[in-house]
């Protein structure tokens, strides 16, 4: 799915409910709900449903309303979005820079495999190898 330059930049809050929302494909706000008190049981539903449409109205959800109980999706692929923010932090905290973002990243303290996991993907990235 191609990635618009307009395309809106969620929040805190509505990245954590499309980190919900992208597992399960699509779902009604009550289903949404439901999963997201697994991990924020203080969540209700009236909020749930709310940020649901303002998401709708901003471009980051799908409505079908063809069901009496409105069903939605993301509108972007979740790497897509990733991506986006990822760019964007990029270029405003590290001036554009990817190496300076990883070498920040890197310093935070990654696990021995998480480690070992990076060096792989850059060796096999330069010999040519795929995964």
């Amino acid at each position: 799915m191609p990635r618009k330059p307009d395309t809106p930049k969620p929040t805190p809050a509505e990245l954590e409910l499309l980190q919900v929302l992208w597992p399960m494909a699509s779902g009604t706000a009550k289903q949404v709900h439901q999963e997201m008190q697994r991990t924020k049981p203080d969540v209700t539903y009236a909020t749930v449903l709310r940020l649901m449409q303002v998401m709708h109205g901003k471009g980051l959800l799908v409505r079908d309303e063809s069901e009496r109980s409105h069903v939605y999706a993301p509108a972007h692929a979740q790497d897509s979005v990733e991506t986006n923010l990822l760019k964007d932090l990029m270029q405003r905290a590290f001036a554009g820079s990817a190496k300076a973002l990883v070498l920040a990243a890197l310093k935070t303290g990654i696990s021995k495999k998480e480690r070992d996991e990076i060096e792989k993907l850059l060796k096999d990235d330069d010999t040519g190898n795929e995964k």
